[in-house]
């Protein structure tokens, strides 16, 4: 006897659900970001609780979806409003009736001659600003946001762009198809037809409760991709081309966490020699990248292994090396066994690292002009002493 026909179907869905109608904005929700940046209850000052209706898992699930959505456009506000960062389109030639996604960029993100530091966040339901919906929701706005990153940043002289890899398509709602009428000779009906009957039957019901078991999917959508940017993947690859290419600064540095490294590390298969000529560092947080299955060459896995730390999960404290599993860049502990915390724990560490590379590559490009300069004057000084 299969699951199915072990459900009463109707029983399951009898549950007094209330209607899936959710607040627009933060203070309908009766919430709000106190001083610290925490999500209280605006009248009981408590945080925020999933389980508000128990033995409502999938009226919870909406609930707290609604709140995320509203989240992330909180966070769009502040990219706006308290780091001054503005909206580029992208594809930057898409139409007005085509999908399309954006970055944020810096007033300077062009320009800026020295400087630029780019973001790039992992997969899921995280938009541009974001490292971790759930930290924002449960603990607070620095943990589960990009913008002290941001701030920093720009105090220290940095232009910024902060991408949206997860901003693929455009999702709209399939229309219902028609339901035919039975047929008053049904029973009359070719037993084969009646089989195939039975099968699109049985198929129905496995949606329904497939429908309700996964809370997720609520009705038949169709997604629609936003051209050249219809993968994270892809949309790396394209700010970098329409955007961090094009840019003046001389040093590029990247902050990727998670699925941004795998991003990352396919951007530099892509682009090689345009990358290693123009980052600087690249500081990962729990990077999900793999340098065999992604076919990364020699070459790129030695340019990992100098211009690349990864900051991993790990009982260890902050900064403390921890054993690599391939031969790429170094992995060092992020002070946290918490996937969604490790760019935050590392957070003052990542800038120090970017101040070293820099120091570095400054000291570097120092020696190879000295360099330069002493091989032009001895030609010179040999050519003067023929002519005597």
């Amino acid at each position: 006897m299969d699951l199915l026909s072990r459900i009463d179907l109707d029983e399951l869905m009898k549950k007094d659900e209330p209607p899936l109608n959710f607040p627009k904005t933060l203070e309908e929700f009766e919430y709000a970001f106190n001083e610290q940046g925490r999500l209280r209850h605006t009248t009981t000052g408590e945080a925020y609780v999933f389980n508000a209706r128990e033995d409502l898992h999938r009226w919870n699930q909406k609930r707290y979806e609604a709140l995320g959505e509203i989240i992330t456009h909180y966070v769009y506000q502040l990219l706006e409003t308290k780091c001054n960062l503005t909206k580029e389109i992208v594809p930057v030639d898409a139409t007005e009736e085509e999908p399309r996604s954006f970055i944020y960029m810096s007033a300077d993100g062009m320009s800026n001659p020295t400087k630029l530091l780019v973001l790039i966040q992992g997969c899921g339901v995280v938009r541009a600003g974001q490292w971790a919906r759930r930290l924002i929701i449960n603990q607070d706005l620095d943990s589960g946001t990009q913008i002290p990153f941001i701030t920093r940043a720009q105090e220290e002289g940095y232009s910024v762009m902060v991408l949206n890899p997860n901003e693929n398509h455009l999702e709209v709602e399939r229309p219902a198809k028609p339901t035919a009428l039975p047929s008053p000779e049904a029973s009359d009906e070719p037993a084969e037809k009646r089989e195939r009957k039975d099968d699109r039957e049985s198929k129905k019901k496995r949606d329904f409760y497939e429908k309700y078991r996964n809370p997720q999917k609520e009705s038949e959508t169709e997604q629609i991709p936003i051209r050249e940017n219809g993968s994270p993947e892809e949309h790396v690859l394209y700010a970098w081309d329409h955007f961090v290419s094009k840019a003046a600064a001389r040093n590029v540095f990247v902050v990727a966490h998670s699925y941004g490294g795998l991003s990352l590390v396919e951007l530099l298969i892509q682009r090689e020699a345009q990358v290693k000529n123009r980052v600087c560092a690249v500081a990962m947080t729990d990077s999900i990248h793999n340098i065999w299955h992604q076919d990364a060459s020699k070459s790129i896995q030695e340019w990992l292994q100098q211009h690349c730390r990864n900051w991993v999960s790990s009982p260890e404290p902050l900064d403390t090396p921890v054993e690599p599993m391939l031969s790429d860049c170094p992995r060092v502990s992020a002070g946290t066994e918490r996937h969604e915390l490790t760019s935050w724990r590392s957070f003052n560490s990542i800038f120090q690292f970017f101040s070293e590379a820099l120091q570095t590559e400054e000291e570097e490009t120092s020696n190879t002009v000295t360099t330069r300069s002493s091989h032009r004057t001895k030609p010179d000084h040999d050519h003067n002493h023929n002519d005597l």
